[in-house]
């Protein structure tokens, strides 16, 4: 297997590609590898987990989006509140 979940992550970290392009890569090649080594292989389902990890990690970075602090919700409600106010020194 010559894909490993670090090479993967060094990737999408340096931004050279998305995770979906990292999840999409290492699909393909788990299958490669599961059809070489057979689908009760040790390499198979190792190909398998990084899947599984980058999809983990890909559902992590959506729910961190999406999170907001009681602040900002309420800023987004009341921008002209005094606790909003951002300054450019």
């Amino acid at each position: 297997m010559t894909t490993t979940l670090d090479t993967i992550q060094a990737a999408v970290n340096s931004g050279a590609k998305t995770i979906e392009e990292a999840i999409l890569e290492a699909t393909v090649e788990a299958r490669k590898t599961c059809e070489i080594g057979g689908d009760n292989s040790a390499d198979c389902a190792v190909a398998w987990d990084i899947v599984e990890e980058l999809q983990a990690e890909k559902a992590h970075q959506k729910q961190a989006k999406q999170r907001k602090t009681a602040l900002e919700s309420y800023c987004d409600r009341h921008p002209e509140a005094v606790e909003c106010l951002i300054y450019d020194v």
